[in-house]
């Protein structure tokens, strides 16, 4: 194969809002982390293990838009994209590296009607104390059964 593949696919949850940046010809670019997680059971204590490793996500102009309209903090998203490595220098004079997903498509995976649905319940829940169930069976109704 002569060619090469740059191409990264993640799922995960949005660590803060979509940080806009907007420039003078009308582009703009937005930045947010992304939280993916990887759990397992460790053979030697029989404890589960969660590592969470964060991506610094980079959307462009009206991808950037949309996802700053529609994200919020928390929400599950699936992003396609490249990696990419910036060099810059900080405000020291020290050459810094930060790798970036350049993100070329995405799919929001969080229902924004099922969740105020779930929040607006959730508090409706919190103010009404929730009644136990009761089996409306009693044994003595069950008499007839033939076992």
């Amino acid at each position: 194969m002569s060619g090469t593949l740059n191409k990264v696919m993640l799922i995960g949850h949005l660590g803060d809002e979509v940080k806009m940046h907007y420039f003078d010809d009308k582009n703009c670019v937005g930045r947010f982390p992304l939280a993916t997680n990887e759990t397992y059971t460790n053979k030697t204590t029989n404890e589960r293990v969660t590592n969470t490793e964060w991506h610094n996500i980079v959307v462009r102009n009206k991808a950037a838009e949309i996802c700053e309209k529609y994200l919020t903090k928390g929400d599950k998203v699936y992003i396609e994209g490249r990696i990419k490595t910036r060099k810059w220098t900080d405000d020291k004079g020290m050459e810094r590296y930060s790798t970036e997903i350049q993100c070329t498509d995405f799919t929001f995976l969080t229902n924004k009607n099922e969740q105020q649905q779930a929040q607006s319940s959730g508090a409706q829940q919190q103010s009404q104390p929730q009644q136990p169930v009761q089996n409306s069976a009693t044994p003595e109704e069950d008499d007839d059964l033939p076992f």
